[in-house]
């Protein structure tokens, strides 16, 4: 059964980023529970009880997906603290009862500014990078966890180069693949290939589109991240897009059993709720997830 969940950030956005509160997340729940979809992205609010967490996803009949961890990979005077922080984002999900969460490198500045072309590229860097991330990796998995390597623009594992090194580096260590369909694509890479190429790693996947249009102005006036994802509306939702989605599921293992998680940062249609409606319903017809648990 194909495992399928949504990830609330048009909900949940705020002028620093991400921000879930109670009352947001119940806003979100209260709109998602009219689509098809019954799982969600895990992000538990600041001071809420895991079980009162739980208890509000039950009210509104829904599953905790797979959640988000990100940190400083590349600085070692950190690593011990990472991983610590790690450890206790699983813990939280292993509660939960999920098996699965996506890891990104935090924002690079330079990158934000002039996204998606591997500004400030360094191998040394690298290296740091895929050394905290395999031990980071193998601790959650000793909490229950399988940590996903999730490249995103504008942070600091952005590049196809930065994301076979990192992979490469691991192989061996508990850290699986959790890509992004847009983020790849946005970056440079064919998502269905280096999906194919770690096929054995892979746990999980995010999926969004990429706004023909968007992407052509933003590649055009060379965009800054904000620029690009908040006026040129760059991510869509899924099948509106230029993400090649068959190519995709047809290079996923046989069998893969991870999570699918819906996110569309900036929903490209009128409201978040016709967003959601319009990814599930594409995805609920696509002959690959014919019996997906949604």
């Amino acid at each position: 059964m194909k495992r399928l969940a949504i990830n609330p950030l048009p909900w949940v956005f705020g002028p620093m980023g991400p921000c879930v509160t109670e009352q947001n997340l119940r806003e979100a729940l209260a709109d998602l529970a009219q689509t098809g979809f019954r799982a969600l992205h895990t992000d538990v609010p600041a001071g809420m009880a895991v079980p009162q967490y739980k208890a509000i996803l039950d009210e509104f009949g829904f599953a905790p997906a797979p959640g988000y961890f990100a940190g400083d990979f590349h600085r070692p005077e950190k690593q011990s603290a990472i991983i610590e922080q790690a450890k206790a984002h699983a813990g939280t999900l292993a509660a939960l009862g999920v098996d699965s969460t996506f890891v990104a490198g935090n924002i690079d500045m330079a990158r934000f500014a002039n996204p998606a072309v591997g500004e400030n590229a360094s191998a040394e860097r690298t290296k740091r990078m895929a050394e905290t991330l395999g031990l980071l990796a193998d601790a959650g998995f000793a909490e229950g966890v399988r940590f996903a390597l999730h490249p995103h623009v504008a942070m600091i594992v952005e590049t196809e180069e930065e994301t076979r090194a990192v992979l490469d580096m691991t192989a061996g260590s508990s850290l699986g693949f959790g890509p992004d369909t847009g983020h790849l694509l946005w970056a440079g890479m064919a998502p269905e290939q280096i999906i194919a190429d770690y096929a054995d790693r892979m746990v999980g996947l995010h999926l969004k589109d990429v706004d023909p249009a968007g992407f052509r102005q933003v590649m055009r006036y060379e965009d800054d991240y904000v620029t690009a994802t908040g006026t040129r509306h760059i991510w869509t939702e899924p099948g509106r897009g230029i993400v090649n989605f068959d190519a995709v599921f047809d290079a996923l293992p046989a069998g893969f059993d991870g999570w699918f998680v819906v996110e569309v940062d900036v929903p490209h249609l009128p409201s978040p709720l016709e967003s959601s409606q319009s990814s599930y319903d594409f995805l609920a017809s696509h002959p690959y997830f014919t019996g997906a648990t949604a």
